[in-house]
């Protein structure tokens, strides 16, 4: 029986107080996220996006690098704030108006009572984040047609996407991470990630040193010993023995050769090297 070693969250890098520290961190943010919105084409002109805001430190840096874009950007596009209030215990609601006021962003707040749903259907000391996730996922999307967004931008860094991918590989048998842009399953939905190409570290020190005013999930946030949990813990404990792994690892999720791996949907193998039959044989060569 394998053991997973107890790790502390993923430290932010060094920050130091330095505004030079601090303008070149910003600079490879707004590199990194223009980067991934250009590799595959997360924004158009005039695309009104849904900025996802939870009140973490992820959705607060996606929100601040798209709003330093967008000054810039040479084309034209809205970043709307949209926040999920799902009626937690003791969730400071003012937090996040209070801050979107402050910087002068248009925002909106979704009122859903997802907390008693969650609470009342999974029994105690069992996951939350599966059911969470969904009814979530689904009052944001209803909230995205309801409201005219053509984009619905997320918070999921390159850390995210490679623990998804080792999830997926130990309990579903498949190779799949998260995308950096898809399309929802009832095809209404284009999802982004412009936080692909960023590591968490970066983000913890940004955030840090940005002083955004982070809520804490009191809900699936502070349940223990899930396996998304495990499978961070292992990838902290290879990056710090191996400094570079995860990075590696992230750019081989681009890095794709379907004829090496083994699926005959990607690949067509029954053709490789197959010889060609004589215009008159009409045999199967497995059937009699």
């Amino acid at each position: 029986m394998s053991v997973v070693l107890p790790l502390p969250d993923p430290a932010p890098r060094a920050v130091r107080t330095d505004a030079a520290a601090q303008d070149r961190l910003a600079r490879q943010l707004r590199r990194q996220v223009g980067q991934a919105i250009a590799d595959f084409g997360m924004i158009e002109d005039g695309d009104r996006v849904m900025v996802c805001l939870s009140g973490g430190k992820d959705s607060y840096t996606l929100l601040d690098v798209l709003l330093q874009l967008q000054k810039k950007a040479p084309i034209r596009f809205e970043l709307v704030a949209v926040n999920l209030d799902q009626k937690q215990p003791d969730f400071p609601a003012h937090v996040l108006p209070d801050y979107l006021r402050g910087i002068g962003v248009p925002y909106q707040i979704i009122e859903q009572d997802t907390y008693s749903v969650v609470s009342r259907v999974i029994p105690e000391g069992r996951t939350m984040c599966s059911l969470c996730s969904r009814l979530r996922r689904g009052a944001l999307y209803r909230h995205a047609a309801e409201h005219g967004f053509s984009k619905i931008a997320l918070g999921h860094h390159r850390d995210d996407s490679v623990a998804t991918f080792f999830l997926n590989l130990f309990h579903h048998a498949k190779l799949s991470a998260m995308p950096p842009k898809l399309r929802s399953d009832d095809g209404q939905h284009v999802v982004i990630r412009p936080l692909a190409y960023v590591a968490e570290a970066d983000i913890s020190a940004y955030a840090q040193a940005r002083a955004f005013p982070i809520i804490p999930c009191n809900l699936c946030g502070s349940q223990d010993n899930l396996q998304r949990r495990q499978v961070q813990q292992m990838l902290q404990q290879w990056e710090q023995q191996h400094p570079g792994r995860i990075d590696q690892i992230a750019r081989a999720l681009g890095n794709i050769h379907p004829s090496q791996l083994a699926d005959p949907n990607l690949f067509d193998f029954m053709a490789l090297g197959r010889t060609p039959a004589p215009a008159d044989d009409t045999s199967s060569s497995f059937t009699t």
